[in-house]
């Protein structure tokens, strides 16, 4: 899948608590660490194949900080742009494979376009909801974890106009994991 008018496909692979957020309010994902301790050893839900069928990742800033604090690099040496307004350098220790890019989410297509991009993971509560509101989404797979968190970041928010998604399918697991593909009707 590639984007339209020789843009990179931008493509969201991200788990919801069953009311829709991604993270607490302030940025916590304990209920996504507590419900992943049911998911049987070796079950990825599709994150493998996923981060195979894309050629970068693009996160917010947010997103980036929350990363650099897992024991672990997650990446690999995959290209990962980090989307800031503020941030100028990146911090000491982080792989070569990361960059800072700054702009609109327009702006930000043509440059990872020039880069050669093709597909890209579209990460951060934020940098999606520019992106979608931008129109430049192309796909979501979407898991829903069977929790209420009762408030926090949304993974949503308001649009300038309704954008309308084509059912791709939907999976399940035991573990109470129910993930849904969608891709844009443009």
């Amino acid at each position: 899948m590639s984007g339209a008018a020789g843009r990179p496909a931008f493509a969201v692979f991200i788990a919801t608590s069953l009311d829709g957020f991604i993270a607490r309010a302030d940025g916590r994902i304990d209920w996504l660490e507590a419900a992943n301790a049911s998911v049987p050893a070796g079950e990825d839900c599709g994150y493998a194949a996923f981060m195979g069928s894309v050629d970068a990742l693009l996160m917010g800033r947010k997103t980036f900080d929350t990363v650099r604090g897992f024991a672990d690099w997650p990446y690999g040496d995959k290209p990962v742009v980090v989307l800031s307004r503020s941030l100028r350098v990146l911090p000491e220790g982080l792989p070569p494979s990361v960059s800072l890019m700054a702009g609109d989410p327009r702006e930000v297509a043509a440059q990872l376009a020039a880069r050669g991009h093709q597909r890209v993971y579209l990460d951060g509560g934020e940098t999606i909801q520019a992106f979608v509101a931008a129109g430049l989404v192309d796909e979501f797979v979407v898991t829903r974890v069977p929790v209420l968190i009762g408030e926090g970041r949304p993974l949503f928010s308001a649009l300038p106009k309704d954008q309308f998604w084509q059912h791709a399918d939907t999976r399940s697991w035991p573990f109470g994991f129910v993930q849904s593909r969608y891709l844009a009707q443009r």
